[in-house]
């Protein structure tokens, strides 16, 4: 699909803290836990556990959310399909981001091993 900047837009205006109950109910409901959403969540943007309390307190946009954070030098290697969209395909920098957080927690919901979704290189 094309991503159109309407819909890029209408992410951007999008409150991280509308979404993110949307993102704990489905990993529980696959087994998965809060504390392992945390970890995904802070391993993309950089916040621990009060930081993403206080923006979700604060009702941050997904634009104000990507704007403070940290991302992992690794996130470029979350690549797949999410909502329809090729990841690597997206050419808006917050849209990819947006993104990138979906997939990881998509990866979490499927039971994906903890390393492999923090793009751990083995050793």
């Amino acid at each position: 699909m094309k991503v159109t900047p309407e819909h890029n837009e209408r992410i951007a205006k999008m409150k991280f803290a509308s979404v993110y109950p949307h993102y704990i109910t489905r990993l529980e409901k696959n087994g998965r836990t809060k504390d392992e959403l945390y970890q995904v969540i802070e391993w993309l943007t950089g916040f621990d556990k009060n930081k993403l309390q206080k923006l979700i307190d604060e009702k941050v946009s997904f634009e104000e959310f990507f704007q403070q954070a940290k991302l992992h030098p690794n996130a470029h290697l979350i690549k797949g399909v999410i909502c329809g969209y090729r990841i690597e395909e997206i050419e808006n920098e917050l849209t990819q981001q947006v993104r990138y957080l979906d997939k990881l927690v998509d990866e979490l919901a499927k039971g994906r091993k903890m390393e492999k979704i923090l793009r751990k290189e083995n050793k």
